[in-house]
């Protein structure tokens, strides 16, 4: 596979690489990024492969994520399909800089497109629900900034199976503009996503594109026993620990998924890491997960995934060493009683 074996977004027919570029290490603002020559580098490497799809969003290091990437693009904007994201609060203390409403939709669209440099946004996402807008403000509002041509596709981030499905009826009903994307949190250290978001995603049109598909490094090898901690006491920090220690992904369950990891590198002669992304890129109901690399090495090593094959078998134990527990009603429809209830015991086809 290459950056340039392009695949289609969800129902839409924009084209994308199989690895999108993360830029939430692009700046040194938030203690842990990459500065402006690395973050170049990073951006160069991933753009003179054939990589296209560029994921950043409006408060990423306090802008500075987007005004780099208005530095870095140049002459090549038309080849690039820049995606960045609304909802996070740009200014402490004021209530409507944050939020789905209109009011900050609209301001944080502006705001975008000075830092980004450009008269549009390809994608636009909600970044998270934030429990107050209502689903006919936020379709409606963001409908009306694609047919005044500032954003181009719709997409939703960190928002439950059932909303985003009301939502996008609301839309199709409408004739408002669908959501063509969703990005989530997907990995091998989290794989709940499988339950609903996703199913949900393949129904509805939407593709996937997963976040953190290393679990914040832990999938890596970056970490041990020794490092896990309470993510009940972890809060903002500025080194890049603390950050994956919030997401509650240090834990003995996930350094164990990362042995099994480390253990069919060795077998393929990969890296972790590269397996980590493998198996990800390997799910058919992916479109494009997002790397976030902090140094040129990094972003290397993880566009290699790209050359990486998985067998079955390998698949099959990352898969058992990970697997999710079964939730309701999944867990109780399965059953085999409850199957044989279901069909009298024949044999049905299923749908997908």
């Amino acid at each position: 596979m290459k950056l340039t074996d392009y695949r289609l977004l969800g129902r839409s027919g924009l084209r994308i690489s199989p690895l999108s570029l993360g830029t939430m290490t692009f700046g040194s603002d938030w203690g842990w990024g990459a500065d402006s020559g690395e973050a170049r580098r990073i951006f160069d490497l991933y753009v003179d492969q054939g990589g296209n799809f560029i994921d950043t969003s409006v408060n990423y290091t306090n802008g500075a994520a987007e005004r780099f990437i208005g530095e870095f693009v140049g002459g090549k904007r038309e080849r690039l399909v820049l995606a960045t994201k609304f909802t996070m609060a740009r200014e402490p203390g004021n209530p409507n800089s944050g939020g789905n409403h209109r009011l900050n939709m609209a301001r944080s669209v502006e705001q975008s497109l000075k830092q980004l440099a450009t008269d549009r946004v390809d994608l636009l996402y909600l970044h998270g629900w934030d429990m107050t807008t209502g689903p006919d403000e936020v379709m409606r509002a963001l409908d009306d900034l694609v047919r005044s041509g500032k954003i181009l596709y719709v997409g939703i981030c960190n928002t439950a199976a059932w909303r985003i499905a009301e939502m996008q009826t609301l839309a199709d009903l409408r004739g408002w503009s669908p959501f063509i994307a969703l990005q989530i949190e997907y990995s091998l250290v989290e794989r709940t996503v499988e339950h609903e978001l996703m199913p949900m995603a393949a129904a509805m049109g939407l593709g996937v594109l997963p976040w953190s598909p290393l679990g914040g490094g832990v999938l890596a090898g970056k970490y041990t026993k020794a490092d896990v901690e309470d993510s009940r006491d972890a809060a903002v920090s500025p080194s890049r620990k603390g950050v994956i220690a919030s997401s509650g992904h240090l834990n003995e369950r996930s350094i164990e998924i990362a042995r099994e990891v480390r253990a069919v590198a060795e077998e393929v002669g990969s890296t972790p890491a590269q397996i980590a992304l493998a198996w990800t890129l390997a799910n058919p109901a992916v479109a494009s997960p997002i790397i976030g690399a902090r140094t040129l090495a990094q972003a290397e090593e993880n566009l290699g995934a790209l050359d990486v094959a998985l067998s079955p078998d390998q698949l099959d134990r990352l898969n058992l060493a990970s697997e999710p527990a079964a939730i309701f009603p999944a867990r109780f429809v399965n059953r085999p009683m409850v199957q044989q209830l279901f069909f009298g015991g024949a044999t049905v086809a299923r749908r997908a």
